[in-house]
């Protein structure tokens, strides 16, 4: 049966789409689509790919181009959902099933997504935030203050994320919050060292992921997308002091601290 190249284009965009969507490392991103090309006789594909955006171009046999661009909007990481891509790329692979098979196996794991409630998303927040401040030399009372601001973040988080705020604007009123809670926290004596809580909280706010995927990127010779990412760090480190700072400069400001 003749290779229909234009529904081959389609599965090759989403794919790529849906793993740069979970957070894939560019150049993950870029060998997943060659390889699926390739499962299905395409050696002739191009792939580019850059934070946010998708390219894919190949030429059917009567020399006729065909491309697809994605735009990638602005996304987080989904661990699981990037195991479940990552898996079936591998299953087309070994074995190439029709397209509209394909495509439907594609849906079936966006439709599986893992969505935690809020309750959990800030219990997570509490835990981590409190274990931090305790990393870092808090107290017990510390560390509960700690979980404290990094609930309050997630509550933060949570809100700007429903208003539409981007992520420069997301960081530093995280950072705000984060802030104004250990204040408070200290003035009522729950907590004894301020600046440990307000660290440990920060912690919830670090691009770990961004500046591991910068570099891994770079060291794959994916210099666009590694600068692109290393910037994007960057930015998420201004507006975490930039949040913090403004807070800790309006309550000393007003007298309270």
């Amino acid at each position: 049966m003749e290779l229909d190249y234009n529904k081959l284009l389609l599965l090759a965009g989403e794919l790529g789409y849906r793993l740069m969507e979970s957070g894939a490392e560019i150049y993950r991103v870029e060998e997943s689509v060659h390889r699926l090309l390739r499962a299905y006789g395409v050696e002739e594909g191009e792939v580019f790919a850059i934070p946010n955006c998708i390219i894919i171009s190949l030429t059917s046999p009567q020399g006729e181009p065909l491309t697809q661009i994605r735009r990638m909007p602005a996304h987080g990481t989904d661990i699981y959902l990037l195991e479940k891509y990552n898996g079936l790329c591998r299953a087309l692979c070994r074995q190439a099933p029709p397209f509209d098979q394909a495509l439907e196996q594609l849906e079936r794991i966006g439709r599986e997504r893992l969505a935690y409630p809020l309750w959990v998303e800030l219990l997570a927040y509490f835990l981590g935030c409190g274990m931090f401040t305790l990393f870092y030399g808090g107290t017990v009372m510390d560390g509960v203050c700690g979980g404290l601001c990094g609930v309050a973040i997630g509550l933060c988080l949570t809100l700007t994320v429903r208003l539409g705020a981007n992520l420069f604007f997301r960081t530093a009123a995280g950072g705000a919050s984060a802030a104004l809670a250990a204040v408070a926290l200290t003035a009522l004596g729950l907590g004894h060292n301020q600046d440990l809580i307000i660290i440990g909280a920060l912690m919830a706010l670090v691009p770990g992921i961004a500046i591991t995927n910068a570099m891994r990127d770079i060291m794959a010779g994916d210099m666009v997308a590694g600068i692109s990412k290393g910037a994007e760090a960057l930015l998420i480190g201004a507006a975490m002091a930039l949040g913090t700072a403004l807070a800790l400069g309006l309550i000393r400001v007003f007298g309270g601290g």
